[in-house]
């Protein structure tokens, strides 16, 4: 299990697995929030405290309503909105994998999806080669 926390703890979220990859999406509202998405099926999360929610206006079927702090302002996870539910079914939540220790990451895939290009249907495409966190600093 994992347990993770914003900036100054007044929201947690816990998950009891690790991500099976995470994703770094460089879209203007994941690269502007610093998020690098776990994804889990939303039975398998628990949010404790009260997350403020932000949904994009620049598109017309936002997708996701992002979570976060009040207080400190720490992107924490996200939900489907109602039209991609209904579209795709509620099979999926996001939580911020960049308020884990790195080390409790060792060994996960880091991809990095091309959120900016992608149309909103179909796969997306990938701006460079996926990495396996804590290669580099010997953790993995």
């Amino acid at each position: 299990m994992l347990t993770l926390a914003c900036h100054c703890g007044l929201i947690r979220v816990r998950i009891d697995r690790r991500p099976d990859y995470i994703h770094e999406c460089n879209c203007t509202l994941c690269s502007k929030t610093g998020a690098r998405w776990g994804y889990f099926q939303p039975a398998d999360v628990a949010v404790e405290g009260a997350a403020r929610g932000y949904t994009r206006a620049d598109k017309d079927d936002p997708g996701a309503e992002i979570g976060f702090c009040g207080r400190c302002g720490s992107t924490t996870h996200f939900t489907l909105t109602a039209g991609a539910v209904a579209k795709f079914g509620n099979g999926v939540m996001g939580v911020n994998m960049r308020l884990a220790d790195e080390r409790d990451l060792a060994g996960i895939e880091l991809r990095f999806p091309d959120g900016r290009g992608w149309a909103g249907e179909g796969p997306f495409g990938y701006v460079r080669p996926a990495s396996i966190i804590g290669e580099d600093a010997g953790l993995a």
